[in-house]
């Protein structure tokens, strides 16, 4: 049998499992295919990610971990590219990674795509090599189109390699509810060709800390309220409406805090963050500089310590396919306000877990934190509702065993249809 074998490919053209998280093109892509790498080899699975090389200095094999093996691919200059320009290099990325599998006589027993780039890569790869593929898109096309306009800098070709790769994929792992909607809304693709698997979270890294110890770690105040903004620097994630949420909280009895964590680097400026640069500039309008910290870019390893120094976190993006910050927020026993859309209206329980507000609405989002701030045994109980909640459904253990399952559905299909035509060529 081919399943038996379990070598699986992983395509992740512009998000690699090595890369530092925090900057404008890492985040939850990278976090997706580490964890999911890692998980399934531990299902027993053997797994190669492919990965654009962006550097002279990286090796083309990497053994990462047991079972996991980092194979950089030349796609282009060896040298960082924002994603928005990486499509006309996938010609190149395919046809190398086709040389790197016969060469190396590699058996795989399906590749799993991520991202619509790396669908491209899949659908030229299974029309050569005849390998199924499942994709996992992390975000639409028409969807980002509908929020960015014109901001959307990706070429207009991706709408059309989307809608392909929903025609050539043997299945598509739908992220949430929402995300399953948006693929037969948009893209006409047949519902029995779409599973819903959430992202999830490592327990090993994401656990309860007390307050008072992460806070004192962190240097951060101890008669504040603190509120927490955690994730990628950029303008889809909503973080000036925090900004503008904060100026309707400037006369509270208890003093509020907001800690943005998050940047190009550790130490962020105004000339070389523009991101950072009209943040700033929001919080100078309304005179709440002072009650901001610029946290810049953090190592993954610190990252629970300001998730449970944080009363309340806060995410609300214009719209988000899924968000594994909340994940790991409610991990650590802190309540979420986000927005009430895509992935986040799904894993965030609004009035259990945290609450669930409308993006571009700082006084929705204010009104909830008075709310949630003005009573320790409301925080209480939604911080032992999340930790719960998080823990039954949506650790990568049981993320990859769904995803694994998947595999064993397919895979066991594909393999009767080459029997099927083996025997009938021998006839």
């Amino acid at each position: 049998m081919i399943y038996q074998r379990k070598r699986i490919a992983l395509i992740s053209e512009h998000a690699s499992p090595l890369a530092d998280l925090g900057g404008v093109d890492t985040g939850g892509q990278n976090v997706y295919v580490a964890q999911l790498a890692k998980h399934l080899a531990k299902e027993g699975h053997h797994v190669d990610v492919y990965t654009r090389r962006e550097s002279t200095d990286q090796h083309e094999i990497v053994k990462w971990v047991e079972g996991v093996r980092v194979i950089h691919v030349t796609a282009g200059p060896a040298k960082y590219i924002i994603k928005e320009e990486l499509l006309p290099y996938m010609e190149e990325f395919k046809s190398n990674m086709i040389k790197f599998i016969t060469n190396k006589e590699l058996d795989y027993s399906l590749i799993h795509a991520n991202f619509f780039m790396s669908a491209l890569v899949a659908i030229g790869i299974k029309k050569e090599l005849d390998i199924p593929f499942v994709v996992t898109f992390h975000a639409l096309g028409h969807v980002r189109r509908i929020h960015q306009g014109d901001s959307d800098k990706f070429p207009a070709e991706r709408l059309f390699i989307e809608e392909e790769a929903v025609k050539q994929a043997d299945q598509i792992i739908a992220e949430c509810p929402q995300d399953k909607e948006d693929l037969i809304t948009y893209y006409n693709a047949p519902a029995h060709k779409i599973t819903v698997i959430p992202c999830g979270f490592s327990s090993k890294e994401f656990a309860p800390i007390d307050k008072k110890a992460a806070r004192n770690l962190l240097g951060l105040p101890q008669n504040e309220h603190i509120i927490l903004q955690l994730g990628r620097m950029v303008p889809r994630k909503g973080v000036d409406n925090v900004i503008n949420a904060l100026n309707e909280l400037k006369n509270s009895e208890t003093p509020v805090k907001l800690v943005i964590v998050g940047g190009e680097c550790e130490e962020l400026e105004e000339a070389t963050c523009p991101e950072y640069a009209r943040l700033l500039t929001i919080a100078r309008k309304y005179d709440v500089q002072d009650d901001i910290i610029f946290a810049g870019r953090k190592n993954r390893d610190q990252l629970r310590f300001y998730y449970s120094a944080a009363d309340v976190f806060i995410t609300t993006p214009w719209y988000e396919p899924f968000g594994i910050t909340p994940l790991e927020a409610m991990a650590c026993g802190t309540p979420v306000i986000g927005s009430n859309v895509g992935g986040i209206k799904y894993s965030v329980v609004d009035g259990e877990t945290g609450a669930l507000v409308e993006p571009h609405n700082p006084v929705m989002l204010a009104d909830k934190l008075r709310w949630m701030l003005s009573s320790p045994a409301l925080l209480d109980r939604m911080s032992e509702n999340a930790i719960w909640r998080v823990n039954r459904y949506f650790t990568w253990a049981r993320v990859a065993a769904h995803v694994s399952d998947m595999y064993r559905r397919l895979i066991p299909q594909v393999t009767e249809i080459g029997v099927i035509q083996q025997k009938s060529q021998a006839a």
